[in-house]
């Protein structure tokens, strides 16, 4: 089978409008600015308004996309949304955004893959095109992560926020797109980054409510331990796969989760700030919409020229963790 070269022809990001700020955190739970910012890196976030569902989110940037790519919704083959906090368990928020754009010739799903999500559905979505089964497909990730962050809880309500990335992929000239992917998990790690109530192992109970098991818990420290390992490895994996060195990288786009873990990864691939892409002091961490709503910020900035080579990475709970190498 002759695979087509797929890259990324659109991009587009949306973030709510209301601000919450390390000082706005300070009237809320036990914390401050200045040990905030100096461990993670994080200044303020955005929070989705009421009338806002993770759907609406997708939306907005998946129109951007679009515009971005001057593809129609009708054009679409596919659209797959990475999220973790998803409109509702079903419908898929993917069919949801596809009535949103009108795109009746989409098929639509959902993938899990928490903060792994976007590269996960990367990866699926650039082999289906790849192998000639679909022409163009938008790939979203997209959250409301304020929805199940325990405000109460000093260690998780400081780091999580709410947006959207949206990309559009379809065939590109021969020498550009995606050069490799790097996917993993380990789901030994689960039970350190997790929902438990809503599912089927816990179902919503009065009790369940109670001890708020419907928030983000997690194991901060061992997750941070994790991260640090896999960021950089997961990076050097991708390269290997794709022929390419450490020095070839023009531009990094990590996920945006703590700044230590970032810099990390930097000396991991001796690469200096000036070729990472850095949001989450404005945004924290946006779980499957960080990378894409940092890309997407990177094209804005003129960060991204033709012929850049590109290296996106990230790690999320079941533990997963995912990267790619593109040719822009």
């Amino acid at each position: 089978m002759n695979l087509h070269p797929v890259g990324i022809i659109g991009t587009g990001k949306y973030v709510p409008e209301k601000v919450l700020t390390n000082r706005d955190l300070e009237s809320m739970v036990e914390t401050s600015d200045e040990w905030i910012v100096t461990r993670t890196g994080i200044r303020e976030r955005r929070i989705a308004s009421a009338e806002e569902a993770t759907s609406d989110l997708a939306y907005e940037a998946a129109e951007r996309a679009l515009a971005d790519a001057g593809v129609s919704a009708e054009e679409l083959d596919l659209i797959v949304v990475a999220t973790i906090t998803p409109d509702m368990f079903f419908p898929s928020t993917a069919c949801l955004l596809q009535e949103k754009l009108g795109a009746k010739q989409a098929a639509a799903f959902d993938l899990s893959a928490a903060c792994s999500g976007f590269i996960y559905g990367l990866a699926t979505v650039s082999s289906m095109i790849a192998s000639g089964m679909y022409g163009r497909a938008l790939v979203v990730g997209a959250e409301c992560l304020s929805r199940v962050t325990d405000y109460t809880d000093r260690n998780t309500c400081i780091l999580f926020g709410d947006g959207a990335g949206a990309v559009v992929l379809g065939r590109v000239p021969e020498g550009r797109g995606f050069r490799s992917f790097e996917l993993g998990a380990d789901g030994a790690g689960g039970e350190l980054l997790k929902i438990c109530g809503g599912g089927s192992r816990l179902p919503a109970t009065a009790e369940s409510v109670a001890g708020r098991r419907h928030f983000i818990e997690m194991a901060g420290s061992e997750v941070f331990k994790f991260a640090v390992r896999i960021m950089g490895s997961a990076a050097e994996e991708a390269l290997r796969k794709a022929g390419m060195d450490k020095s070839d990288i023009d531009l990094l786009v990590p996920h945006q989760a703590n700044i230590r873990i970032i810099q990390s990864a930097l000396n991991r691939l001796d690469l200096p700030e000036e070729k990472c892409m850095i949001n989450l002091d404005r945004y924290g961490n946006v779980s499957a919409a960080s990378i894409p709503i940092a890309l997407a910020e990177a094209v804005e900035e003129g960060r991204v020229k033709e012929g850049d080579r590109i290296v996106m990475v990230g790690f999320g709970g079941g533990l997963t963790w995912g990267a790619c190498t593109l040719v822009w």
